[in-house]
């Protein structure tokens, strides 16, 4: 199984007025294997940053266990999911994770936004 950042419905917001997908994955790591994905997870969000896409608001955290990342992606289109998709970091982070490190196997929702502190699409 595969980290797939891809979602399957569309979702939008009253409270943003943009059309938006958003996907959140929780998965855990080997103890091990940790550090190393975390470090992945670092080289995707720095070629995001380089690329300076507006159209991906995506984070990652990490749960107290040490372990237990939890994944969480809003895309204002289908192409920009496809930007993180297509990321060489991010096909590395794949590639990686699922035969080196994975212990418990990723869990993906498709929530719906009911509000945010922030624009995420509109600064």
């Amino acid at each position: 199984m595969r980290i797939s950042l891809s979602s399957r419905a569309p979702q939008s917001s009253n409270l943003n007025s943009v059309f938006m997908k958003i996907v959140k994955v929780t998965y855990s790591t080997k103890p091990a294997y940790a550090e190393k994905n975390a470090e992945n997870i670092r080289n995707v969000m720095n070629d995001l940053r380089q690329l300076g896409s507006t159209g991906i608001f995506y984070h990652v955290c990490l749960s107290p266990d040490g372990k237990t990342f939890t994944h969480t992606a809003f895309f204002k289109s289908d192409e920009d999911r496809k930007i993180l998709n297509d990321l060489p970091s991010f096909k590395r982070f794949q590639e990686q994770l699922m035969p080196l490190g994975v212990e418990v196997s990723p869990q993906q929702e498709l929530p719906t936004l009911v509000g945010s502190s922030v624009d995420i699409f509109n600064p």
